[in-house]
């Protein structure tokens, strides 16, 4: 016997005529309606479907054995539900299994945070299994609002709520816009979050989109008590909102205020970071610097985040200066230490161009190289040399040459940037030039993700090293000919 088909319907946001044509079309056709609910026994769902149900069609109501209060299931909460889930797939199965078609009923979109996909991932390796997309509450959400959720080149990104306060408050100061959802109980922790990113004066508050009774409200007047489940955060296209309701101009006072510091973050995390360093980041205003490294610095109450790409440094360093014209403490921020490879000379070459002076300060920074060195002793213990092997900004004649000198003159050499998924050949090539000047029992070391939670270091020799085995991440000490391994330990004496 040919078995049933299952079906997971979106019904969109909660307005009956918001529901697509095929939605209404399945659920009037299907042999068994399947929806869950809460132990109260009433479906949303199933309220929203209503006027497309038909008579005789059998009925599944899956009800929740919990949903926000305790369980003395011996798995807990996680273990209840699932073993629902498990029993409310078995159900649905039976109906499969007797060649009855099943249509799942599913606030917003199936696959959007929706019920559906637990019976999903349950049913479909043995049925045919097909979800219908809905509109989902965050388009309705930007539509009642009467507002873009993004445009051009904008990034909208979609939270739980349920995340901690300070993950939400980073996520959302590195995007243009925003969507919490799953308020309810998380509202006043979500507050939080848009307080310290400074995103509260652009946030939304929207309850039951396209309802009778959706409520719209700026998020910061709305009190907590009031907030069911059904609800999220919104903080639309900004782009927009600068067009449509323009910010006055920083007092003329406020100029004179304007600095932009460019700060040294280390190799990896916070126990890295300088005491300088960390009073910097807290007094700056803004914060500019390539994406990960945003993301590494502690969130501040009102502090603007501005994350980009890793290779605009120019455009970087210009915004930079730009914010710190109009008044603001703006810091820069760069991995290592800003003056080596880094913003801090971007952030120079662009102010000595600019129209009127801006003040600049750079604060160091613990170095990728010394950082390396430290974890396997002291192999920059006498003159060394430190070169970029990418070849972006310079010509690889230029940086063969140097590797010509560094070779002859004896000199240990820090090489950054060894290589990446399009430029493997370079430290091919520099270990070439400097096999002929150094003896292949010469020790290198190879250190990867220095303080972080892939780091690595390995120590090898210059004849034994494989440049296949190293990436963006590694940085590569090659010592000099009086470089020594010696009880564990890699260093070069200070004196021949």
């Amino acid at each position: 016997m040919k078995t049933g088909k299952l079906w997971g319907v979106g019904l969109g946001p909660g307005d009956p005529e918001l529901m697509t044509v095929k939605a209404a079309r399945l659920i009037g056709e299907a042999d068994v309606i399947a929806y869950h609910c809460a132990r109260h026994g009433r479906s949303i769902a199933r309220s929203v479907a209503e006027p497309y149900l038909r008579e005789g069609q059998i009925e599944e109501r899956l009800m929740y054995p919990v949903t926000t209060e305790g369980t003395d299931h011996p798995g807990g909460y996680e273990g209840a539900i699932a073993e629902f889930y498990e029993l409310s797939a078995k159900r649905l199965a039976e109906h499969l299994d007797a060649g009855r078609d099943v249509v799942v009923l599913c606030e917003g979109d199936p696959f959007f945070f929706g019920s559906y996909m637990y019976m999903h991932e349950r049913l479909c390796d043995r049925y045919e299994a097909e979800a219908v997309p809905g509109v989902t509450s965050v388009s309705a959400a930007s539509a009642v609002l009467g507002k873009p959720l993004v445009q051009r080149d904008e990034v909208l990104t979609v939270l739980p709520g349920t995340l901690p306060a300070p993950e939400l408050a980073r996520r959302l100061a590195d995007t243009q816009a925003a969507a919490v959802m799953k308020l309810g109980r998380t509202f006043s922790s979500v507050r939080e979050a848009l307080a310290e990113s400074g995103r509260l004066d652009e946030a939304y508050y929207v309850e039951r989109a396209t309802w009778d009774n959706q409520r719209v409200e700026p998020f910061a007047s709305v009190d907590p008590s009031t907030v069911p489940y059904f609800s999220l955060a919104l903080v639309p296209s900004p782009a927009y909102a600068s067009r449509k309701e323009p910010a006055a101009a920083p007092p003329v006072a406020q100029v004179d205020g304007g600095e932009v510091v460019v700060v040294g973050l280390g190799p990896a995390g916070p126990e890295w970071l300088t005491p300088e360093a960390s009073e910097a980041l807290a007094e700056a205003e803004h914060i500019v610097g390539y994406g990960p490294y945003v993301a590494k610095v502690p969130q501040r109450a009102g502090q603007v985040r501005h994350a980009s790409g890793n290779r605009v440094e120019a455009d970087r360093a210009r915004h930079a200066l730009s914010l710190a014209a109009s008044g603001a403490r703006v810091a820069v921020v760069s991995s290592g230490d800003p003056g080596v490879f880094a913003m801090a000379s971007a952030v120079l070459e662009q102010a000595a161009s600019w129209e009127e002076p801006v003040r600049v300060r750079v604060i160091p920074g613990v170095t990728a190289a010394s950082a390396a060195a430290a974890r396997v002793g002291a192999p920059l213990g006498h003159d060394y040399c430190v070169l970029s092997l990418s070849d972006r900004l310079k010509p690889w004649e230029i940086i063969e040459r140097r590797l010509e000198a560094a070779g002859v003159a004896d000199l240990v050499v820090a090489l950054y940037n060894p290589a990446s998924r399009t430029r493997t050949e370079q430290l091919v090539r520099a270990r070439e030039v400097l096999l002929r000047h150094r003896s292949v029992s010469t020790p290198v070391v190879v250190a990867r993700d220095v303080g972080g939670a892939e780091e690595s270091v390995t120590v090898t020799s210059l004849g034994e090293f494989d440049p296949a085995v190293v990436d963006m991440r590694c940085l590569v000490i090659v010592g000099s000919s009086r470089t020594r391994v010696d009880h564990g330990f890699v260093w070069t004496p200070r004196s021949y």
